[in-house]
Formats: structure tokens, C-alpha cells, sequence
């Protein structure tokens, strides 16, 4: 058989490969098949019968225009700040006018807010308390949510006390289970029990109505006696100028004193806005105010936007508690003046 040299080289080439290698050397077959035959060649006749499987590998193509191609071997280009950084950073010019919260010195003027009547209406007592947690909030016992609604308040921070109902003078029903001078001790402190039982957590009470029963020392006394024993406080709604609640509670050693401000006896936004610049009036005059307000939604509204400020123009908000001792402080500093 007659062999062209470059015939006669490869297989020369091959059989020393096997001959010195063995099984090795077929590893090595195809790329000495391409030494000898022309690039392209085996290509095509594999194509003659038929398609051979490919893997396909992704390779980054320079310039590509979409930024979320993959990109492979080379860097991912920065964007800078994420969207949501710069968007903010963009309008933060928006929100510049709501203040900081701001810290104020303990002898700056301190404003209690109470918003009591919560229990029965769960829309109007779920947006106080949404209010900041230093505005105090005050149960009606007999609300079927009072209680679920007065530890949702707890845990929000706020501060909790019994609306006690109370008989008022004239024929308004102040509810059921209220307090009434024409019973006896014990009705009347086992009704009183059961409102403190529906109010878990509370801090103290202030009277729903009572006009005619904060008047009457003598029904007052196991009240007071019942709360000096739970180390709980009396906030005097005062809803009648005879009331007898506060010098009587601070004999028995109960906390206690008397609002100063009813914000929404008038349900219109410029009139409780007057009764919040009162409240700020007295504040600065005496050191302590006590305001009490109702969870009514311009109410609720007009509170929501002076707490966001009361801070920034020098009040401290307080809880009814802090306020109550404050006002003791000041009625006994009176009292010791008075006696010198």
C-alpha cells in the first residue's frame, strides 16, 4: 500500500504514541487528529450525520446595554445609593417641618392629657391610643372590649386608669353599675370592684358624671379607702364645684387633684384648639395642667396635631400621675407658706 508522507507521519506518530502511552494517549487522540487535518474538517462531517450536543457558556459581551444582563469575568458596575435612599434623600425636604423630638428640662411646664369615655366606642379608642403613650387614657367599665382595649393600651405605653361611673345630679343615667349615695358601702364597693376588675392594669380613677355622689363624704369614704389600699390615684374629673374628692383622698393618702381644662365641651377644632392654648396658659402660670378630652375624631385630630409640637415650644407631656403628684407638691409648698 502506497502512503503519502503526511499519511506515513501520522500513523508513525500514533503507534509510538500507543506503543509508549498506552490507554493515556487516546486521551490525546483529537487534538492530534488536528495537527494533521484542516480546521473545520471533522466539524462538517459530523454535521453530515447529524447534530452533536452542545454546552453553551455564557460570556460577557462588552457594551451590553441592559444593566440586568449577567454580567461574567468582569465587575458588576456600581449604582451609587440604592433607589429607595436616594428617593428619600430626594423629598426629605417634605418632612422638614415636623420637629424632632426635642428634650426638655425637667422644670419645664408639665401638661397632662386624659382621654377618658374609651371602652364602648373600639374606633375611637384603638385611634387614642395611637396617640404618643405620655397622653393617659381612661376605661369606662362596662365597654364588652374594656378589657382587651385597656392592655392593648398598656402595651402601647400609655398609662391606664378606671372611669368609674358616678351618680350626677338630675336625671342623666351615667350607666350601669355606677355609684349612687342612696346605697349601702358594701353595693357600692362591690360595684366598685367589679369596674376595677375590668380595667387590668389601671393607675388610678377619675369619676364618670358623679356630680351628686363626689359631694357626698360619706359614700366617698370606702372609695377611698378601696384605692388607698391598691396604692391607686383619684383624678377629680370635677364636674361639680362642690366636690369633696381631693381634700378628702389626700386625707385618706390617696394622690390626688383636679383637672383644670375640659378640652371638648365645645365639639368644634378652633374651640378645642382655645382649650389647648388654656391648658399651655395655665401650665406656664402654675408649672402643671390637667386637661381632659373625649374620644371624639376632632378631638382625636386636633390632640393629634399639638402633641407632634407641645415638645418644641417647651412643655413636657406627663402621664395624669405625674401631674397629680406635681399639683400635690404645689398645694403642700402652699400649705407650709401659709403657716409660717
Amino acid at each position: 500500500m502506497d502512503l503519502r508522507p503526511a499519511e506515513a507521519a501520522f500513523w508513525f506518530v500514533l503507534l509510538l504514541a500507543f506503543a509508549l502511552g498506552g490507554a493515556r494517549a487516546g486521551e490525546g487522540f483529537p487534538a492530534l487528529i488536528g495537527l494533521f487535518l484542516p480546521a473545520g474538517i471533522l466539524e462538517a462531517q459530523a454535521d453530515v450525520q447529524g447534530p452533536a450536543e452542545r454546552i453553551m457558556l455564557p460570556v460577557h459581551v462588552p457594551g451590553a446595554t441592559n444593566f440586568y444582563a449577567p454580567q461574567v469575568l468582569t465587575p458588576v458596575p456600581a449604582r451609587g445609593l440604592p433607589d429607595w435612599l436616594v428617593t428619600r434623600a430626594r423629598y426629605a425636604h417634605l418632612t422638614s417641618a415636623i420637629p424632632a423630638a426635642t428634650a426638655v428640662p425637667a422644670s419645664a411646664p408639665a401638661i397632662a392629657i386624659v382621654i377618658d369615655d374609651l371602652g364602648p366606642d373600639v374606633a375611637g379608642t384603638l385611634k387614642a391610643i395611637a396617640l404618643p403613650k405620655a397622653v393617659t387614657l381612661s376605661f369606662l367599665p362596662y365597654g364588652d372590649e374594656t378589657p382587651s382595649l385597656a392592655r392593648a393600651a398598656a402595651r402601647a405605653g400609655h398609662q391606664v386608669m378606671v372611669h368609674a361611673p358616678m351618680e350626677p345630679e338630675g336625671a342623666e343615667d351615667p350607666g350601669p353599675m355606677a355609684l349612687r349615695t342612696d346605697l349601702g358601702a358594701s353595693e357600692n364597693l362591690r360595684r366598685f370592684d367589679w369596674a376595677l376588675s375590668r380595667v387590668p392594669g389601671f393607675a388610678g380613677i377619675n369619676n364618670h358624671m358623679g356630680s351628686r355622689f363626689t359631694q357626698d363624704r360619706a359614700a366617698l369614704i370606702p372609695v377611698m379607702e378601696r384605692l388607698e389600699g391598691h396604692d391607686a390615684f383619684f383624678l377629680d374629673s370635677r364636674t361639680t364645684g362642690a366636690s369633696v374628692v381631693v381634700p378628702l383622698a389626700r386625707a385618706f393618702g390617696v394622690a390626688s387633684a383636679g383637672r383644670d381644662v375640659f378640652l371638648d365641651d365645645v365639639e368644634a377644632r378652633g374651640a378645642i384648639e382655645d382649650q389647648l392654648a388654656q391648658t399651655e396658659r395655665i401650665a406656664r402660670e402654675t408649672g402643671v395642667a390637667i386637661a381632659i378630652g373625649h374620644p371624639h375624631d376632632v378631638t382625636l385630630a386636633a390632640l393629634k396635631a399639638w402633641t407632634a409640637y407641645v415638645t418644641a415650644r417647651g412643655y413636657r407631656l406627663v402621664p395624669a400621675s405625674a401631674a397629680i403628684r406635681l399639683r400635690t407638691e404645689q398645694d403642700a409648698m402652699k400649705i407650709a407658706a401659709a403657716e409660717r
